[in-house]
């Protein structure tokens, strides 16, 4: 096995018995690899002169996804280049496979950037606040992760039209944040840090120690009251309606629809079951027998988020005792992380396994009905659809300019909480150190990234126009 396809966050200890690195040891191992890796480089952005266009690597995405979904994807792209970068991860894994790293391991996020965090509730049902999409997750060094989200950061700056100061001090919260945590955390017992959650007190104390304004708690305040009314009986008001006295999920085309036959020509239905039976087998036994005693009742395909826009993803709608017992699942295909060609194959089977394994490392305590299965050799994964769920929008209905850099504070701190679960959190806290040159090599790092971004966005808005990508109205 290859050290980029082992990883950390995956190699399994030999012997209980051996002694381990003390803290200062780790913490001397890591401040060691600066000579080899000096802090200042992590600002070297070199594209490739054959480089991929945006619209071949697209084309080629498109090529294994739903041919009529793709107009939609594309759409969705179109926004800004904001939204364009979030559904460009294969894009950028390609420029960060020439990119200066350290290869310090850790479970890596895939597809990082500031609409990729949200509320959710842990195993206790307990709400907290991390990373809440992993379809593209893989070990690797953790650069990748944190070059990704400082630049989201800056390219979120522009695409809220604000100037070169506001977008720096996004830039070096996401980045301070990330150090400075990474820090602390590094100085944690293993089952204290296991332990450690981004919930509502945490969230408090931040806002008391940086002072942040009443505008910036009042937003948060909200975003934590909504996700915890979000619920399967919320669920079960806004998705379904009574047809004929039973309850259906209501059609909104082509983003929600009722689908009888796949694209392999099998009956949905006979899929969807197959799938769940699958699926049961990975489920601890308590949670199979919870999983037992629902009934599949109706079932849709839903059109989600950006970059996963073509793949096969469907809402389940299962009844307990009755309809105010219900349970809604999100049935998502998996499908080779935009990662692997550059940091190898994952060592499951199964990419739904892959899914759901990084799931676990990064967020620490996920959801019970967490799990995977394949049929058909479609690989998937299953989760809960609205469990105390609330993701993050930046821009209108969502966080302002205003708001922005205090929100980058907690971007930076729950991906510091994500690698330092998956990986060795004193390694990286002691190449990073306490000085401000690891930020400062982010900035102009994300400055250049953001600058390339805009160009490839200008290069994929032309083909639209063009005719050469097809784009839907609906999005």
């Amino acid at each position: 096995m290859t050290i980029r396809q082992s990883g950390v966050a995956l190699r399994r200890v030999a012997s209980f018995l051996k002694k381990r690195p003390t803290l200062e040891e780790r913490l001397a191992a890591g401040r060691s690899l600066r000579a080899a890796v000096p802090l200042a480089q992590h600002a070297q952005l070199n594209p490739q002169d054959r480089r991929a266009t945006p619209v071949e690597i697209l084309r080629e995405q498109a090529r294994v996804r739903h041919p009529a979904l793709i107009p939609i994807r594309h759409a969705r792209m179109l926004q800004s280049a904001f939204s364009f970068y979030r559904g460009g991860a294969a894009i950028m894994a390609m420029d960060l496979d020439h990119t200066p790293r350290t290869n310090i391991q850790v479970q890596l996020c895939g597809d990082m950037h500031l609409g990729n965090f949200g509320f959710f509730a842990t195993s206790e049902h307990r709400l907290v606040f991390g990373i809440n999409d992993l379809d593209e997750t893989l070990p690797g060094s953790w650069e990748w992760d944190i070059k990704r989200l400082a630049a989201s950061a800056a390219i979120a700056s522009r695409s809220l039209g604000k100037d070169r100061a506001h977008e720096e001090l996004c830039v070096r919260r996401v980045v301070e944040s990330y150090r400075r945590h990474m820090f602390q955390y590094a100085h944690m017992g293993y089952r204290e840090l296991s332990q450690q959650f981004i919930d509502q007190k945490a969230i408090a104390a931040v806002i008391r120690r940086e002072h942040l304004s009443g505008d910036v708690s009042r937003h948060l305040s909200t975003m934590i009251r909504k996700s915890r009314l979000r619920s399967n009986l919320q669920a079960l008001e806004k998705l379904t309606d009574l047809v004929d006295k039973d309850r259906r999920i209501i059609d909104n085309p082509p983003l929600v629809e009722h689908v009888e036959v796949g694209r392999l020509g099998v009956p949905v239905v006979s899929m969807i079951n197959d799938g769940l039976i699958s699926y049961r087998d990975s489920l601890l036994t308590d949670r199979r027998q919870l999983l037992e005693r629902y009934r599949l009742v109706d079932y849709a395909r839903k059109v989600v988020g950006v970059g996963s826009v073509g793949t096969s993803c469907w809402l389940l709608y299962l009844e307990g005792l009755d309809e105010k017992d219900p349970l809604f699942l999100q049935y998502k295909q998996a499908s080779e992380s935009v990662l692997a060609p550059y940091l190898g194959a994952s060592i499951y089977k199964s990419q739904g396994h892959r899914v759901a394994a990084g799931q676990r490392l990064l967020q620490g305590a996920p959801d019970i009905f967490l799990g995977y299965g394949e049929v058909h050799k479609i690989h998937f994964y299953i989760r809960q659809l609205r469990d105390m769920k609330g993701g993050i929008r930046i821009g209108p209905e969502g966080i302002g300019a205003r708001q922005l850099p205090s929100y980058c504070m907690l971007f930076g701190m729950a991906l510091a909480l994500g690698h330092a679960r998956s990986g060795e959190p004193a390694l990286i806290a002691g190449y990073l150190g306490q000085s401000e040159k690891f930020d400062d090599a982010m900035l102009r790092f994300s400055r250049k990234y953001a600058d390339l971004n805009q160009k490839d966005y200008e290069a994929f808005s032309r083909a639209i126009r063009a005719g050469e990508l097809p784009v839907s109205e609906v999005f």
